[in-house]
């Protein structure tokens, strides 16, 4: 049988298709979110083959609405495919655009605790995304400059906005933009170290989602938890891939 998932992100959409008999992958592909999400999912899913779809993400109730897909949280979605690509994980980390996931897992995969920050963009990916906008880096380059900044520079707000206000300010006295970018990557990584905190996070954690791309988050998030911090080969498919072997039930 073949099973598919589909995760919609507020910067991504993902499809990954499974065969049940080897849990193999044998389709993936991954395309920005547009305007109009709901064409996204129709150019995904046409000419895909598979028996039965689960949606997943944070647009998954349009999927629901306008397709008819059969629907699965986030959490259980990216639990289920962390544990398919590293059964070992204890933690996953998902930094998503407009939220971050941090989800504890027992032994045998099963999501135990969350904790989910979706009120303010300075939690999540969209920080960054502003930060590199102020700074005139591309969002990957962001992150290759913030490994030649030093810890000198702080920025201090606990608002997206006012944050990117901060930056501007430091620009202008003249701080270099790899520290700004290096600032930027340590408040996000606090909040993130929170989150893993209050779940109860164990190593070694699995860093899914674009974000992961992001060495300099992966190194801070390391060396703040002290844990072992995996990335898969595919970090940004992870919650299609969950969302399809849970189809296969």
């Amino acid at each position: 049988m073949l099973v598919a998932g589909l995760d919609i992100g507020s910067r991504s959409v993902e499809l990954v298709v499974v065969d049940t008999a080897s849990d193999a992958i044998v389709h993936a592909r991954e395309i920005p979110t547009g305007p109009k999400v709901a064409d996204d999912c129709r150019t995904l899913v046409e000419g895909a083959r598979f028996e039965r779809l689960l949606a997943t993400g944070y647009g998954r109730t349009l999927a629901e609405v306008s397709f008819g897909y059969p629907t699965v949280t986030e959490i259980k979605a990216y639990a289920r495919g962390a544990h398919a690509v590293h059964p070992g994980c204890r933690t996953v980390l998902d930094v998503g655009g407009q939220d971050t996931k941090v989800i504890a897992l027992d032994a045998s995969g099963r999501a135990v605790r969350f904790e989910m920050n979706d009120r303010c963009a300075a939690g999540a990916g969209r920080f960054l995304e502003m930060i590199a906008v102020a700074l005139q880096y591309d969002i990957d380059a962001l992150g290759r400059a913030a490994l030649e900044g030093s810890s000198g520079t702080k920025i201090s707000s606990m608002c997206a906005v006012f944050a990117e206000s901060e930056v501007v300010g430091l620009m202008t006295r003249g701080s270099r933009r790899e520290d700004i970018a290096w600032a930027a990557h340590d408040a996000l990584v606090w909040r993130i170290v929170s989150q893993v905190t209050r779940v109860g996070g164990e190593p070694p954690i699995l860093f899914a989602g674009g974000a992961a791309r992001n060495s300099c988050l992966r190194r801070m998030v390391e060396e703040r938890t002290g844990c072992e911090v995996f990335v898969p080969e595919s970090p940004q498919t992870v919650g299609a891939l969950g969302a399809a072997l849970l189809a296969a039930k």
